[in-house]
């Protein structure tokens, strides 16, 4: 699975997935644009993949703000082409749904959903134009199932599910492949912050016995990313171990 001479953008590079993702996919061959919130991690992965001698550099985007996503696909596409986008930055934390308010709503929808849209319709012109592309979304098996305290945060990645099927229709003429991974339970700082107890449970319900490691999304991620995907479009691919089969 090559990606040599492609770019790949892939937002919340900095930590977890996201970070996994980055280094797997230069690995593979690619130029990769470290995209995330937090400058002083951004620049650490920069280095650190550099130091591996693999091709990467950061770019800061804020996938909550308008401003930000317009002057980040600016000077991306500036550069030139992006060949694959990997929208991975995603904000949740476990809270029943009544103790919720507008605020937390509106920001986990404009970073789980409302942003890989935005960021989405800004870098996809030149695909069009070019005629190929890849797009992978990672939503959570949360939006295909539910999942108890984070009830709007499963509504948001449900969406994002639903917003790759619809793209992927649409985009097929061109040879641009939309599809969806959803973690389960992984080893991210999300998962860390929940009380042991609910980590274990978690782990009980899991077939393999085990959290899922960045790594794991990784690898499926680079596979919708490579050529080997080129007729697999408006897929949701669960990486959970087995603990959701449905």
């Amino acid at each position: 699975m090559k990606l040599v001479g492609k770019t790949a953008v892939v937002t919340g590079a900095a930590s977890g997935i996201g970070r996994a993702t980055a280094e797997i996919l230069a690995r593979a061959g690619a130029h990769v644009i470290i995209a995330d919130l937090s400058a002083d991690k951004g620049e650490q992965e920069d280095e650190r993949l550099r130091r591996s001698k693999l091709s990467a550099s950061f770019m800061q985007i804020d996938v909550a703000s308008d401003e930000s996503i317009a002057a980040f696909a600016s000077v991306v596409l500036g550069r030139g082409e992006v060949h694959v986008l990997v929208n991975g930055a995603g904000f949740g934390k476990g809270q029943p749904f009544v103790d919720n308010d507008a605020g937390f709503w509106e920001r986990v929808v404009d970073i789980n959903m409302l942003g890989p849209i935005k960021l989405t319709r800004a870098l996809l012109g030149p695909m069009i134009d070019r005629r190929s592309g890849k797009i992978v979304n990672i939503a959570s098996d949360a939006g295909r199932v539910g999942s108890s305290g984070e009830t709007v945060y499963s509504g948001a990645k449900g969406g994002l599910i639903a917003f790759s099927k619809g793209l992927a229709r649409e985009m097929a003429r061109y040879s641009i492949n939309v599809n969806c991974v959803c973690p389960g339970p992984t080893e991210t700082p999300m998962l860390m912050v929940l009380p042991e107890s609910h980590r274990e449970a978690f782990k009980r319900a899991i077939p393999m016995r085990r959290f899922g490691q960045p790594a794991d999304v990784a690898n499926a991620i680079l596979f919708f990313a490579s050529d080997l995907s080129n007729y697999i479009t408006g897929q949701t691919l669960s990486v959970s171990g087995g603990l959701t089969m449905a």
